[in-house]
């Protein structure tokens, strides 16, 4: 189990960054100016409940996962970023909270594929 989520954990990891590395040289084209195709923008409403329960679906598997605490309990997305990819990746900032009820902030980074979520990071 572990051997196969190493080589997930290393796309996840070595994915965005590539993709950056990818879109320098248009970023330099255009003098630095203007929105990077490709780049991450703003969510406009993390309120959507699509958008929130994608954060709730993130943080369920990063426990199981064994990536967050399980003791951690989804409250809601506070703020959010998106970049247009083969599908969409979402930068997920979640409110959520430990055992004892205290904030515990986590970020997720969801690869949404058109047929539906691929991965978790």
């Amino acid at each position: 189990m572990a051997t196969r989520r190493l080589p997930l954990l290393l796309v996840l990891v070595l994915l965005p960054l590539a993709l950056s590395l990818a879109a320098a040289p248009a970023r330099a084209a255009l003098g630095g100016r203007g929105a990077l195709v490709g780049g991450w923008s703003p969510i406009a409403d993390v309120g959507d409940s699509h958008i929130q329960e994608l954060g709730g679906w993130a943080l369920g598997q990063a426990k199981h996962e064994r990536l967050a605490s399980d003791g951690l309990r989804f409250r809601r997305v506070v703020r959010g970023e998106q970049q247009v990819v083969s599908g969409m990746n979402y930068r997920l900032y979640v409110d959520a909270e430990d055992p004892a009820g205290r904030a515990a902030p986590y970020v997720a980074v969801v690869y949404e594929q058109s047929l539906g979520v691929g991965s978790i990071s």
